[in-house]
């Protein structure tokens, strides 16, 4: 924060306090002409109107409130720049990375800084450290039928996978499906957790360039054919000739790579959509998806849970 916001808000904040205070003096000045506890002359419906002065305890209280104002400012933050005599946060301002937040975070409980979110964190692991750790000592597949630890590695998916992936898991555009046993880098526990801790960076190319506009309709309909799809048999049969130059990632029988991620084009599953349009756009302008990497995140513990619980969507497939 720039000094002039710093003191812009510093005066604004201690002006108001400071602004309350005099209103309250002022308010309980008698300024009527008229003796505290007389008739102010002044009735209405029956009602006469007292000249009472403000409740003691009220105006005691108001001070109260006043004064611990003015203390809270001073221990915590609140006035611009300033930190507070306590040097208390929130949390570590200005980080830009992963590494920063955890470096930070590392120094906060060496220091014994009074650092909200590193306390909580702090607190969290030792709360929670050991049953995590008790549960990446079993295997996926029997995590995968315990419905405890499904509920656990359920929150952890909900709170960090499902935004891309749905709450359902079900996926959307561009996005996996995680329940229909259909998997572009396997789906074994070993591979989806390897999935989870790496991440993934697809690199299907562009092919317009390559094989041109006529090329691409041709690459379009013998790939939609590999699924059954309806497509002008001519087309097909010259798209045929060109798959070579798929069949490098996709296979000669179209049915994919786990090794590069390449999706089986016989069975009728596609991420990006499958109609003609769709493909034609995937084959022509190639696709990039990117899965991040959660093992800095997350950490390997919670990943092994979120990885039973991927698992356990699609055993019943």
């Amino acid at each position: 924060m720039s000094s002039f916001w710093s003191i812009w808000i510093s005066v604004i904040t201690l002006g108001t306090i400071l602004g309350c205070f005099l209103l309250l003096r002022w308010c309980l000045k008698n300024k009527t002409g008229v003796k505290e506890g007389d008739d102010m002359h002044h009735e209405f419906d029956g009602i006469v109107e007292i000249n009472n002065p403000l409740p003691r305890w009220w105006t005691i209280m108001f001070y109260a409130t006043i004064v611990w104002g003015f203390i809270y400012l001073a221990l915590y933050p609140g006035l611009g720049n300033f930190k507070g005599l306590l040097g208390w946060e929130s949390s570590n301002q200005d980080i830009r990375s992963l590494a920063e937040s955890k470096a930070a975070h590392a120094e906060d409980l060496a220091n014994g800084s009074l650092n909200e979110y590193s306390r909580a964190m702090a607190a969290a692991e030792e709360r929670f450290g050991p049953i995590f750790e008790a549960y990446a000592q079993r295997s996926v597949e029997d995590l995968a039928t315990d419905q405890e630890a499904l509920k656990v590695g359920q929150r952890l998916f909900l709170q960090n996978c499902s935004q891309c992936h749905g709450s359902d898991a079900r996926g959307q555009r561009g996005f996996p499906d995680l329940t229909d046993n259909d998997w572009l880098y396997g789906g074994n526990p070993a591979q989806i957790k390897e999935t989870i801790m790496q991440g993934r960076h697809a690199a299907m190319p562009a092919w317009v360039d390559s094989l041109g506009e006529q090329g691409v309709k041709e690459v379009v309909a013998y790939a939609l054919s590999l699924s059954g799809r309806k497509v002008d048999p001519v087309l097909a049969d010259a798209g045929k000739a060109q798959f070579a130059v798929c069949a490098a990632c996709h296979g000669q029988d179209g049915k994919g790579n786990y090794a590069f991620g390449a999706p089986d084009l016989t069975d009728n599953i596609w991420l990006y959509g499958g109609s003609e349009m769709a493909v034609t756009e995937t084959v022509t302008h190639g696709r990039n998806g990117v899965m991040p990497a959660w093992k800095d995140i997350l950490g390997e513990n919670k990943i092994h849970l979120v990885t039973a619980y991927v698992y356990s969507l699609s055993q019943d497939q």
